[in-house]
């Protein structure tokens, strides 16, 4: 506790062998955190400039990838501080934080999806109404929705948890998340309970809605020709890969509060790196790389820049 502001700072345990191997995680993590910013902004870029990706699909897609910039700003920097100090150490109104903008995100990326699933269900199930149902006010709503609910119904147990006494001081992780439950002396049921709410309202529903689009497109798909099977699988296939390998790591996080005891420290190391590394690099290579129109203009944008180099080298 500091004596003079009053601020409680918690204690990192999940970082191994930091100071051995400090700088090479370091310089590691810093390039693939570049990796994540240029691969995502780059897929933006192209949404942005080419006037026939300005669909209600590409915008999506593009929030999307905006939103794992600023998942990963979220940890990134304050890791890469970790890697280079004596200490791990966060204050405990930092790490609220952190855990805060963590969910926030996290669950503006299922609201994200639902939305993008909604939009192929209109596309693929109600294409003569397409335009009339997906109007840009409709999709403004949805992004605002998606990047304005979540932080609003986790606000209130951000500043409710705060006041909540704590019996450890040591965080079994690199970040904060749900580690901080460890934390407490005691989890009221009213806390429970509230999570539960929270958990159904920006999990659970987008979750159902999701799962109700795909099932009507998989029915209205396989009753129709062999092209349109084709098209749907062209723009369903990666949003269906994301959110499979999004739900799976979302329920790691999710069971890892009881589990945490059972794992070996390496293992729930790797799984978490997975959560801040492999998915938000997996979103733009799977957009970029699958979705034919983006594809097209990356290989354009590349092609055009490699030329550009050659020829500033004559």
């Amino acid at each position: 506790m500091d004596d003079e502001l009053n601020i409680t700072y918690l204690t990192f345990s999940g970082h191994v062998e930091v100071d051995k191997y400090g700088s090479l995680y370091f310089i590691t993590m810093f390039i693939i955190y570049i990796l994540i910013i240029y691969s995502s902004l780059t897929v933006v870029y192209l949404i942005v400039i080419h006037k026939n990706l300005h669909e209600p699909m590409y915008i999506f897609i593009a929030a999307l990838l905006i939103n794992s910039v600023l998942f990963s700003t979220n940890i990134y920097p304050k890791l890469l501080i970790d890697f280079v100090s004596d200490k791990q150490v966060i204050s405990y109104p930092a790490c609220l934080f952190q855990c805060f903008i963590f969910y926030s995100l996290a669950s503006s990326e299922f609201l994200l999806l639902a939305a993008m699933s909604y939009d192929r269900y209109v596309s693929i199930c109600k294409p003569l109404q397409y335009p009339t149902i997906m109007k840009k006010s409709t999709v403004s709503i949805m992004l605002v929705f998606a990047w304005l609910f979540p932080p609003c119904n986790f606000a209130l147990t951000a500043v409710m948890t705060a006041s909540e006494k704590l019996c450890s001081h040591i965080l079994q992780g690199i970040f904060c998340n749900n580690i901080v439950y460890k934390l407490y002396c005691v989890i009221s049921r009213a806390r429970i309970i509230r999570d539960m709410v929270v958990l159904v309202a920006v999990v659970l529903l987008p979750v159902i809605i999701i799962l109700f689009t795909y099932t009507r497109i998989l029915i209205i798909v396989y009753r129709s020709s062999r092209e349109v099977r084709k098209k749907a699988a062209q723009t369903c296939l990666p949003h269906l890969i994301l959110l499979i390998n999004f739900s799976c790591l979302g329920t790691y996080d999710f069971v890892i509060v009881e589990l945490e005891p059972h794992f070996p420290k390496i293992v729930s190391l790797i799984m978490t790196l997975q959560i801040i590394l492999y998915h938000p690099l997996f979103n733009p290579i799977i957009y970029g790389l699958k979705m034919k129109e983006i594809s097209k203009h990356l290989q354009r944008l590349f092609t055009r820049g490699t030329v550009n180099h050659c020829l500033s080298k004559k």
